[in-house]
């Protein structure tokens, strides 16, 4: 095989496409490899510029294919599909990868850290919890309704309708009824208590980290957006403005003009 100069690698979960060129740019590989594969593959090479789309799994894969003495550059999918020339597949995502990688204009995605991307998930799990939170107060409120109870909005029409679920002292609840409520209160009590664990280890890793703490001390902000800022934004330079920033946060909208 000829020195492969520039690699672009489309991930997945079990076949992975690569496309190698040359310093002239002409293809000098284009294979598929199993995952268990990749490794033993890139360690063969010498080392050589690698284009990942910042996917799912890309940043594990940027890691394991630094550790091994290339450059790899992820690049946001969005700014990769202007490349592709044919009809969309692997092989031809991983060319347009290859070609997108060495273009002077491309802006690259930092890549995260695991306790980055650790932190991220506590902050994803607490997000989907609390959805499910959201979902076991509406439906027992929704029930309740049916049987003409209802009770104010908040924390205290919830612990009102709780109460008259676990009071087996009154007939307002048909027995039937209670046994399927019960349970929603009881999955309920489940789902608060894992958010407020989740609660209080981003509290604790917060507290560890310094910048996260400064982050802390802008009015408004509290260890959650502390916190879960860190974790999103790996270099805060490379945006040109605070407008930037925001609008990749999705905090005002992105422009389209």
């Amino acid at each position: 095989m000829e020195k492969v100069s520039t690699i672009g690698l489309d991930v997945a979960k079990h076949v992975f496409q690569v496309h190698g060129v040359d310093a002239q740019g002409a293809v000098v590989v284009r294979r598929k490899l199993r995952r268990d594969d990749v490794v033993a593959f890139f360690t063969s090479l010498p080392a050589c510029l690698i284009g990942i789309e910042a996917c799912a799994t890309s940043h594990h894969w940027a890691r394991v294919l630094t550790a091994l003495g290339h450059e790899v550059r992820l690049m946001p999918a969005s700014y990769v599909k202007p490349y592709v020339e044919r009809q969309k597949n692997d092989a031809s995502d991983a060319e347009a990868i290859c070609e997108a990688v060495t273009r002077p204009t491309m802006r690259f995605v930092p890549t995260k850290s695991e306790e980055q991307q650790s932190v991220l998930m506590l902050h994803r799990v607490r997000e989907l919890l609390i959805r499910q939170r959201t979902m076991l107060v509406n439906a027992l409120r929704g029930h309740l309704a049916e049987l003409g109870i209802i009770t104010r909005q908040g924390a205290t029409g919830l612990s009102m309708l709780v109460a008259l679920v676990e009071d087996e002292g009154h007939d307002l609840i048909p027995p039937l009824a209670r046994s399927a409520l019960f349970l929603l209160v009881q999955q309920l009590r489940e789902v608060h208590e894992k958010v407020g664990e989740l609660d209080r280890q981003i509290h604790i890793w917060h507290r560890s980290h310094e910048l996260s703490r400064r982050f802390e001390t802008i009015p408004g902000i509290g260890p959650i957006t502390a916190s879960a800022i860190v974790a999103t934004v790996t270099d805060a330079s490379l945006f040109k403005s605070g407008r930037q920033l925001a609008a990749w946060l999705g905090l005002v909208p992105r422009q389209n003009s």
